[in-house]
């Protein structure tokens, strides 16, 4: 199962409703949880997923979509958190061939602010996936025909006057003590202490949200005068103290409390932290948020001021502390943002990862690729925020179709091809000037274009970007236009006006002094021109490998292998396909490139076939085989591919039996990814 990025904790009070998920998760397909923020409806529910995994042999796999702001994303979100490389033009059509025969159980989590378009994805998804079952959590019901809801309630709380013993059975109490804990290690609930505790957890109505955020102020206030302060708060009448609030505003009133706590300059910290969708690490929190009355070397203490306040989670990473809000915080400190001042954190923000992805621009040849990809794909929904700055106002088009145009070898490695087109094709909508950013972003849009097959859309794009690239005089342009429009002869069944155009470009890029460009254009040229000419894939592939080794460039040395394996492959050279096959797939497991794996187990299947291990071959195939249907592509359509694969199939075949070949082949198809590899990469020469 997918970790969620935000640690979840152990679950108190919820045995019940765990005990009813699975139950109802029996009887329906659909069951979405439902209640008021806060509630704890994501940890319940990777609870119950966690608890669930054995049942489901195909996985449990968690999508959080908080902070997704954009339906049309959707989709491809779900997508790439499964792991899927889009080739497919539609997501739909990925999805539902991914998940046609898996009986898995998937997680949306968060769905209330995408309710339509949740709806219509889970509906698709259950027409086409029959085993699949989903959990959802939203504020309300999908309202999906065959849907079961289930809704979260607060934790129990007890009633005034009871004992220790009868309150510590109250799980709103049992959380209380717990994250109280966590702050002040000798607190316990006490006969002295057992009616405050009990009256404040009725104040806070048993929401878990606003028992933490409570929770954490006993590191400097005893707990009768943290229940004194909320009453003030809540301004209810010392006679009138032990009794409920209106259902459910106990949180906002628990948040408004908690944001009166913080000093001035945490609140503003507080509310600028609220633009990040996806966490924060410092440097990125004290570019964009320092200023107007915050100095940028208060900003690491006014963090732990709120981390200390459990507004802000900190969770380390190899890298360093990245800092969260859970979705309920985040929404609230956005609600305290002024226009002026979301107009002045908006630039600041774009700004900053305007550099980010220029700093880690996949295509060139460095040492710090593997950084930048991991960066970036950490970075994915606060580019997202970025970019959706940039196209709601006219005057900062451009700037987002760079930041869009600059992504394209991302999205390709990280199999958010479906995404990079929506960017790309928003922005070329907005930014109709003829000038080389939109001569960029026509070239990269049609790349993209072709990685899904999608030659009709590639094809005016690119038309466009030779006239438009040739009336500026731009030759970077123009190189990569005649690039593209290499690769899609190719895919147009031209190899020869494919290798020559290659050719040109290559020639184009090393005249204008771009290696890194014509270190690419080495990749295309090797892994699809080496069926047609295997000396010249070799010698290509080489000199790309070369090229990487040299620059210490750990993705572009990945790609290298797996062409210089095709090449080897045209060549006869079994062997050497399999080594470097094996060490490019183990890269490309490490990056979680499922587009290349696929390519790789493939090419194992033939390597296996070779020598004479038909079963292995058969069962490598059918490891791939449904990769290969969930990325909508076919081994028999894809150009270095085509001739190997056919020949792979028959001898297998032909060698096992029918019958047999059909048997093994199946069982390799329910392997899964993870053993899938293990068996294609590690397996010995003995089976």
């Amino acid at each position: 199962m997918s970790s969620p990025s935000v640690a979840v904790p152990g679950l108190i009070g919820r045995r019940h409703e765990l005990s009813a998920i699975r139950r109802m998760l029996a009887g329906t397909r659909l069951l979405t949880l439902t209640g008021t923020g806060g509630v704890g409806k994501t940890r319940l529910a990777v609870q119950a997923a966690m608890a669930l995994r054995r049942t489901f042999p195909h996985g449990v796999e968690l999508v959080e979509l908080a902070s997704l702001e954009d339906s049309d994303l959707l989709e491809p979100t779900v997508a790439a958190a499964l792991g899927l490389r889009e080739v497919a033009p539609s997501s739909m059509t990925t999805l539902v061939n991914y998940l046609a025969d898996r009986r898995m159980l998937l997680v949306l989590d968060n769905c209330e602010h995408l309710l339509e378009a949740c709806a219509h994805l889970t509906s698709g998804l259950l027409r086409g996936a029959p085993r699949l079952r989903i959990l959802a959590t939203s504020r309300q019901a999908l309202g999906v025909y065959g849907e079961q809801v289930l809704n979260v309630p607060p934790l129990s709380v007890p009633d005034s006057g009871t004992t220790v013993r009868d309150v510590l059975r109250h799980g709103a109490v049992r959380l209380f003590v717990e994250r109280a804990a966590q702050v002040q290690p000798e607190f316990a609930v006490d006969a002295a202490n057992a009616g405050t505790v009990a009256r404040l957890a009725q104040r806070l109505e048993g929401i878990p949200l606003a028992i933490e955020l409570a929770a954490a102020r006993l590191r400097t206030t005893p707990v009768e005068q943290l229940m004194r302060e909320l009453d003030q708060h809540f301004e209810v009448p010392a006679e009138h103290a032990g009794s409920a609030l209106p259902r459910h505003q106990s949180l906002r009133g628990t948040l408004d409390w908690s944001f009166g706590l913080c000093c001035q300059a945490e609140q503003r910290l507080w509310s600028r932290l609220s633009i990040f969708a996806g966490g924060v690490e410092l440097e990125a929190a004290e570019a964009i948020c320092a200023g107007t009355e915050i100095d940028q070397p208060e900003v690491i203490d006014l963090i732990a001021g709120l981390v200390d306040k459990s507004v802000v989670i900190a969770q380390q990473r190899e890298v360093g502390v990245r800092y969260h809000m859970l979705d309920s915080i985040r929404a609230y400190g956005r609600e305290r943002l002024t226009f002026a001042e979301t107009t002045k954190l908006g630039s600041r923000y774009v700004d900053y990862y305007r550099h980010v992805v220029e700093r880690h621009r996949l295509e060139r040849l460095s040492p710090h690729q593997l950084e930048g990809f991991r960066t970036l794909q950490l970075d994915s929904p606060n580019l997202r925020v970025a970019l959706d700055l940039c196209f709601g106002r006219a005057a900062r088009a451009a700037v987002g179709l760079e930041i869009a145009s600059a992504l394209w070898v991302f999205w390709i490695i990280a199999g958010s091809i479906t995404e990079g087109r929506h960017w790309l094709e928003r922005g070329l909508q907005l930014l109709p000037e003829a000038n080389s950013t939109r001569a960029k972003a026509l070239w990269a849009d049609g790349l993209l274009a072709l990685h899904q097959g999608d030659l009709k859309a590639a094809m005016p794009r690119l038309a466009e970007c030779h006239a438009l690239a040739r009336r500026l005089g731009d030759r970077s342009a123009i190189a990569f236009a005649t690039q593209v429009s290499g690769i899609a002869a190719f895919s147009a069944g031209d190899p020869k006006q494919g290798l020559e155009l290659l050719e040109k470009a290559r020639a184009e890029h090393l005249a204008g002094g771009d290696v890194d460009a014509a270190s690419i254009n080495l990749f295309y040229a090797a892994a699809y021109g080496s069926a047609e000419v295997p000396e010249l894939g070799i010698s290509l592939s080489e000199r790309f490998l070369a090229l990487s080794e040299a620059r210490h460039a750990q993705v572009s040395r990945g790609y290298a292998l797996f062409a210089l394996g095709i090449a080897a492959w045209n060549q006869g050279d079994w062997r050497r396909t399999e080594s470097l096959m094996r060490e490019a797939a183990e890269f490309r497991s490490l990056i979680n490139d499922r587009w290349g794996l696929t390519q790789c187990l493939e090419v194992l299947a033939w390597t296996a076939c070779a020598q004479g291990r038909y079963e292995r071959a058969a069962r490598i195939l059918g490891t791939a085989h449904p990769l290969w249907r969930a990325m909508g592509a076919s081994p028999t359509r894809l150009f270095p591919h085509v001739r190997g694969h056919e020949q792979c199939m028959a001898r297998a075949r032909a060698e096992l039996g029918g019958r047999a070949f059909s048997a093994v082949f199946r069982q390799g198809s329910r392997l899964g990814v993870e053993r899938a590899i293990t068996y294609a990469i590690e397996q010995s020469d003995t089976e």
